[in-house]
Parts: structure tokens; C-alpha cells; sequence
């Protein structure tokens, strides 16, 4: 399978006629991009989804990691970054004190990392995090650093999460009527390691094209991730809805720039009672039905098209 070619930010854009769930190739529903629907069509041209916690289980990988006698994927990377410290700087393995100074170091990147995806909406990625690690040891990165890199990145590609029960079918079906995209941060794994999750899952060629915060440098609920999105998908981002597990970033984040917004709380339930959502799913199978009535909706309301 040939991957689409790169669009503007790094992310992938696939092409339709690759797309299992396509029965047609072309903009959704045939209403195209910037077209305004005419009263009773639908509103609704494409669906994003968030990857975790919506089509994949977050951390389900652990109970495989167990099995295999590997320890969970936080003892992992610490393993993994204390055998990278040792072999560069093996001075440490002396010192008194050195295993929790890497300990703080280590904590105190992985903080920062999350402080700026909650504070400014941008996921600063592995390498980011352990160049902070090493320069609070008063160390420059050396030999063996990007493969430290690329083992920690590749991590959750095996053993992979498990999707969400019925997420390949619910996508199939929804593939017929709308254009599929993701819309994800990307906190540890990176873009590349998530299309390789999918990939395994063999949902990868269910989507047109996908939005990882590590490729367009912006996390939800930033405006230039749904804006890329529907750009990638061609369709207004008035025409989206999306569907993810957080309030903040999948309901917030695109009603601000007028998509709509399902909460998904079919793994995790993040506040459904108190949700601004336009819809609340408990199942994804329930999905296709939830949004052809929401179409509806929006089709007999007047100014609610794109």
C-alpha cells in the first residue's frame, strides 16, 4: 500500500480511490467544497475522529506488555533512558545520587511537555523532552541519542492498543456518506507510529486524510487543526463534525470555528452531564444513526449550513 502524498504541515493526505469504505471518489455527497447546501440537503460532508480514547483504547497495550514481560511503557522509558545516559556518560553510574537526579530530570521534561499541551496547545515531542532531560544533567546529546529517540516514538506501534469495539465497520459505513478524517494529538507517539497502529489494525486506508499535532505544530483545541483538517478533507469546517473524548479539545476546540462536536464517551466519560456538545455517543455503532438525524436537524434549521 502507497501512501498519499504529503500535504501542507507534514500530514498525510490519502487518496480516496485507496480508501476501502469510498464507494465513489470525490467530495462528500457531491455538495463540494465552499458549495452552501440548499434547504433539506445535508449539512454534514465530513467526520473526524479523535484517535484515543475514541477509535483506540488508551494504555490497552499494557495488559499485552505484561504478558510479554516487558513492564509497562513508563518503567520502559526510563529503562531505556537510563541505558542511553550510562553508555554516553558512564561516570553517572558512579556518582552518588545519579539515578534520581535522572528520575527529576526526566519528571520535570515530561511536566513541561504537558504544561505547554495544556497552555499553548502544542505537543513538544520525545526528542524535545529528553534534550531538556540532558541538559538538565549538564549533558549534550551523543551517540545513541536518536535511536533512544525512535525506540520511545515506536513504542505503542508493538504491542499496539486495541481499537474500539466496531471501529472498522462504523467507519466503513460511515465512508459512504462523508468524507473521514483524524484529528489527534500526538502526546508520545508521534504521527508516523499512530498510522502504524492503524495501519496493523487495517483501518489506515478508511481515512482521507489526518491531522497529528506533531506534524502541523498546534494541538486541539487550536484553530489551525480543525482549519487544516477541513482543508485536507475539502470541505468548510462549518460541514465537520467531529468526534473525540475530551471536552476542551473535541467539543470546545471545533465549535469554536464552527464545526460540530459529538463527545465520545463510549471508553471514558469526561463530563456527558455537563457537556456543550452536539451530540453524546455511548457506542460507536450508534454513530452513523446519531449523525444522519443530527443532519437532519441542521438541514431544517435555517442559517445552519456552511
Amino acid at each position: 500500500m502507497q501512501p498519499g502524498p504529503i500535504g501542507a504541515g507534514g500530514h498525510l493526505r490519502r487518496r480516496s480511490a485507496h480508501r476501502r469504505c469510498d464507494t465513489v471518489p470525490g467530495p462528500a455527497r457531491g455538495t463540494g467544497p465552499g458549495r452552501p447546501s440548499s434547504p433539506g440537503e445535508p449539512v454534514l460532508q465530513a467526520v473526524t475522529f479523535d484517535f484515543w480514547d475514541t477509535l483506540f483504547v488508551d494504555d490497552s497495550d499494557e495488559e499485552e506488555r505484561a504478558r510479554r514481560g516487558l513492564g509497562t511503557k513508563a518503567e520502559a522509558r526510563r529503562r531505556l533512558l537510563g541505558e542511553a545516559l550510562l553508555a554516553q556518560a558512564p561516570e553517572l553510574a558512579a556518582a552518588e545520587g545519579s539515578e534520581a537526579d535522572i528520575d527529576t530530570a526526566w519528571a520535570a521534561a515530561n511536566a513541561w511537555a504537558r504544561a505547554r499541551w495544556k497552555r499553548d496547545a502544542h505537543t513538544p515531542t520525545v526528542s524535545a523532552r529528553l534534550l531538556r532531560t540532558w541538559s538538565a544533567l549538564g549533558l549534550r546529546p551523543g551517540r545513541g541519542f536518536c535511536d533512544l529517540v525512535d525506540a520511545i516514538e515506536a513504542m505503542e506501534a508493538d504491542p499496539s492498543p486495541r481499537p474500539v469495539p466496531g471501529a472498522r465497520e462504523v467507519l466503513e459505513e460511515l465512508g459512504r456518506d462523508y468524507r473521514i478524517g483524524i484529528v489527534s494529538d500526538a502526546i508520545v507517539s508521534p504521527g508516523r507510529t499512530l498510522r502504524r497502529i492503524l495501519e496493523r489494525h487495517g483501518l489506515l486506508d478508511c481515512f482521507d486524510h489526518s491531522v497529528f499535532s506533531d506534524e502541523i505544530g498546534f494541538s486541539k483545541p487550536h484553530r489551525a487543526v480543525f482549519d487544516a483538517a477541513a482543508e485536507g478533507l475539502g470541505v468548510p469546517v462549518s460541514a465537520i463534525a467531529h468526534v473525540g473524548d475530551r471536552e476542551a479539545n473535541d467539543v470546545a476546540g471545533p465549535q469554536a470555528v464552527g464545526a460540530r462536536a459529538v463527545l465520545f464517551t463510549g471508553v471514558v466519560d469526561r463530563g456527558s452531564a455537563d457537556t456543550r456538545a452536539d451530540l453524546v455517543c455511548s457506542e460507536l455503532s450508534e454513530l452513523p444513526r446519531l449523525l444522519a438525524d443530527l443532519d437532519r436537524r441542521l438541514a431544517a434549521s435555517p442559517g445552519s449550513t456552511p
